[in-house]
């Protein structure tokens, strides 16, 4: 009885907040297909009283002034570019500190994880500088190579390769496979849970990001979507609707990919999920 009592109060728990987080965002969609005239009257209602697109045509359709679907492919281009390389390196890296011999391995090791101590926006100037001396400002490679050796990334990978039992290394390698051979054939195939979840992560971060692209892309057909919503709020500020409708378009990808990702979540979580008995 106690553990049946247990089971609802933490479901009567997890229900309020999933009605917490949610109700801004079924408030923000529903207000996108709210006429300005409806928004601005003093009885205002959840529901759209009569639904209309025009918010998304005013926003879609022959927008000069604030491309909106320009600045959706930069962000793609952007997000995908990123996340690509991020896999690249994070795979790599991981694989070298948890399988390769090296002299000090480990010290290396411990202070990547030390650098994760130091707040992102310290990194903001010297970044800036790095990125203007090789004459990537105002260019994409400005805000895809930056950040793409996450630390936290090559540990999570890490400890997931250390689940791994060395038996599949040893195997490969008596059977004449080198280093890379046993990382391309053994290690990538049984690291696809936990490299989804780099991927979500990367890709997410890279879309929402707000201030480096703001800091270094400087025209706006340049922009991703994220800073480009700061431009549409200040261009429809009597026009919230429209800015909300710019919102809703902008978290569309980032929805859909936790969607269909989200089953490796918990494969990612068992550092032996890609062992077979």
């Amino acid at each position: 009885m106690k553990h049946k009592e247990t089971r609802t109060i933490a479901f009567l728990f997890l229900f309020i907040c999933a009605v917490l987080w949610t109700y801004p965002l079924l408030w923000a969609f529903f207000t996108s297909f709210k006429s300005t005239l409806e928004i601005r009257s003093v009885m205002r209602s959840f529901l759209p009283v009569e639904w209309t697109i025009e918010n998304y045509a005013r926003l879609l359709v022959g927008n000069t002034s604030a491309p909106l679907l320009k600045w959706f492919a930069n962000s793609m281009i952007i997000s995908l570019s990123h996340t690509a390389l991020v896999l690249v390196i994070v795979s790599l890296a991981a694989y070298g500190y948890s399988r390769l011999n090296f002299k000090g391995r480990d010290f290396i090791f411990a202070l990547l994880l030390g650098s994760m101590m130091m707040p992102g926006v310290v990194n903001l100037v010297p970044l800036f500088g790095i990125v203007q001396k090789l004459g990537w400002v105002n260019t994409f490679l400005a805000v895809i190579v930056p950040g793409a050796g996450g630390v936290f990334n090559i540990f999570l990978v890490r400890q997931f390769v250390k689940g791994i039992p060395m038996a599949f290394d040893e195997s490969a390698k008596v059977d004449g496979a080198n280093d890379l051979q046993v990382f391309w054939f053994i290690m990538l195939p049984l690291l696809r849970p936990v490299l989804t979840v780099v991927a979500l992560f990367s890709f997410t971060g890279s879309w929402n990001d707000f201030l480096w692209p703001s800091v270094v892309l400087t025209g706006v057909d340049r922009l991703p979507i994220t800073p480009g919503l700061r431009l549409l709020q200040g261009q429809y500020v009597i026009n919230p609707e429209i800015a909300i409708a710019g919102a809703i378009v902008a978290i569309i990808p980032a929805f859909l990919l936790f969607l269909f990702a989200q089953r490796y979540f918990m494969q990612s979580m068992s550092l032996s999920s890609g062992v077979k008995e």
